[in-house]
C-alpha cells in the first residue's frame, strides 16, 4: 500500500472527508512520527506497533566490487516493532491465504 492509496482509503471509509483534508491529515500523522524520531523520542501506536532509534557503530567496511576498505560512520536507523495485535491478524491472514514466494 502505498501514501496515495491510504488516502484514497480513507477518503472512501469517511465520506464527510475530502481527499484533501484525508492528504492533510496523513501528511501531520507521518510528520509527528519523523519529528518525534529526530528527536529521540519512541513512538508507540497502540495495536499497531511502535517506532524508535537503533544505533549502529562506526565499522569498516569493503566495497564488493574493489575490495577497497570504506569506512562507515556511525548513524542511528528507524526501526519498527509490530504490535501483538497487528501481528494475530496478520498470522490469521495469512493462514487463509497462503504467500507466494519471493522469486
Amino acid at each position: 500500500m502505498t501514501r496515495a492509496d491510504l488516502i484514497a482509503t480513507i477518503a472512501s471509509r469517511f465520506p464527510t472527508l475530502t481527499v484533501k483534508d484525508t492528504d492533510i491529515a496523513v501528511k501531520e500523522i507521518l510528520d509527528a512520527i519523523v519529528r518525534s524520531l529526530a528527536q529521540g523520542d519512541r513512538v508507540e501506536i497502540r495495536g499497531f506497533g511502535s517506532f524508535r532509534l537503533n544505533y549502529h557503530p562506526a565499522r569498516n567496511s569493503r566495497n564488493p566490487r574493489t575490495g577497497v576498505a570504506v569506512p562507515v560512520p556511525a548513524k542511528y536507523v528507524p526501526h519498527f516493532t509490530a504490535g501483538k495485535e497487528l501481528r494475530k491478524r496478520v498470522q490469521a491472514s495469512v493462514k487463509n491465504a497462503p504467500l507466494q514466494q519471493a522469486a
